[in-house]
């Protein structure tokens, strides 16, 4: 571990963050890490142009620019919610070796710059919490996580089942569902694929389910990981399988091995997944 300073760059792929936000996170990072770490948050974080945080250039401007800074060492989404897929393809033609060095991390709809990223094989993606889970319950705990893990890049932090050494990638399953036939899609053969989902009826992860699991793309995956499906709302009629029935369901249709639970999810207990392989020390 070094004693230099890690400069993290914010940005809002989607909708906006407030600053009171920012300065409440910004804040743990002092108390916890000192000078060790300093987040530099992006103006565009607090801009807003209807549903996003900025125009859809704007926001791809924000990400580009502080990817290709060298002074920064990683890129933290601080938002998930809708609009990582509006974002100008090209800006993925323009990333520049300082880009190639750097880790990107968040979860739920930046999933989608996980996955052209790490299918580009550009830095490194890292499915894990972000400054808006601070309102969760014991939602500090999750920024200390990612904090700690920026830091120092210790592996306490990772989801223990990311640790084997064998490829890996984690997604909400909805997001991945909308990947699914786009050039956005990495080949994740190979890979054990984390699974997580919130505020979905059962059906529709069924449904998702059934478009992933027939891609070609995903089909020879090693294997799938079930996080934590939240908030499941009530429909009319119950569905009649739990959210791991249809998980184990569709991998046996489809002969993809199914390996149990995994510690992701939309909650502070979200752990952290960094894409491709990881030894744990």
């Amino acid at each position: 571990m070094t004693n230099a300073t890690k400069h993290i760059a914010l940005v809002c792929p989607g909708g906006p963050i407030s600053r009171e936000l920012a300065d409440n996170v910004a804040d743990i990072a002092r108390k916890e890490h000192g000078d060790t770490i300093r987040l530099h948050f992006h103006d565009q974080c607090f801009s807003s142009c209807g549903h996003f945080a900025g125009t859809d250039t704007e926001r791809s401007e924000a990400l580009l620019a502080v990817a290709n800074d060298p002074k920064f060492d990683a890129v933290w989404f601080a938002r998930g919610g809708y609009g990582a897929a509006r974002l100008d393809e090209q800006l993925f033609t323009k990333l520049n070796d300082y880009a190639n060095r750097k880790t990107y991390i968040g979860y739920s709809d930046a999933g989608f710059l996980l996955a052209r990223l790490h299918k580009e094989n550009i830095g490194r993606s890292v499915h894990g919490p972000m400054p808006t889970d601070l309102p969760r319950n014991n939602g500090e705990t999750a920024i200390k996580r990612v904090l700690e893990f920026l830091v120092s890049g210790n592996t306490s932090e990772i989801e223990p089942n990311a640790l084997s050494g064998k490829p890996v990638a984690a997604f909400n399953i909805t997001i991945l569902a909308h990947l699914c036939g786009t050039d956005w899609l990495p080949d994740l053969s190979g890979h054990v694929i984390m699974l997580e989902d919130v505020a979905e009826y059962l059906y529709r992860i069924d449904r998702a389910m059934f478009t992933i699991t027939s891609n070609p793309k995903i089909s020879n995956a090693a294997g799938f990981r079930l996080g934590r499906v939240s908030d499941v709302p009530e429909n009319d009629r119950p569905f009649g399988e739990s959210d791991e029935e249809l998980i184990k369901n569709w991998c046996a249709r489809k002969n993809i091995p199914y390996l149990g639970r995994a510690d992701i999810g939309h909650d502070a207990d979200n752990k952290i997944v960094p894409f491709g392989a990881t030894l744990c020390a």
